[in-house]
């Protein structure tokens, strides 16, 4: 497994968690807290807010950062130079027929 598809793998599991995480979130302040009830539960209202706000902006890093070192270990081998179908169209083109004139010159009138 070529460390460009690790990074692929890593990048998909991070998306999925981010959009968890996103998802959870409401704007109008009553998404998960809402169900928390009260600050008698563990961290309150406010620090999950903050745990939703901080581990949203961590995983939008990892996932940029994880994009970069992706395309920076990507070799590049598929490249138009090595092209399979560029490749087969120029040894299989046939050739253009070559048109022999004729041998003797026909009579003038």
């Amino acid at each position: 497994m070529s460390t460009f598809s690790i990074f692929l793998v890593l990048i998909t599991i991070v998306c999925f968690l981010l959009i968890v995480v996103i998802m959870v979130q409401n704007p109008k302040g009553g998404g998960l807290s809402s169900n928390i009830g009260g600050s008698q539960m563990l961290g309150g209202v406010q620090k999950t807010t903050d745990f939703l706000d901080k581990s949203t902006w961590t995983l939008a890093t990892i996932l940029i950062l994880l994009i970069l070192f992706s395309s920076l270990s990507f070799t590049g081998t598929l490249s138009d130079t090595d092209s399979k179908i560029i490749e087969n169209t120029s040894t299989t083109a046939p050739a253009a027929p070559v048109q022999n004139a004729p041998a003797t010159p026909a009579p003038a009138k």
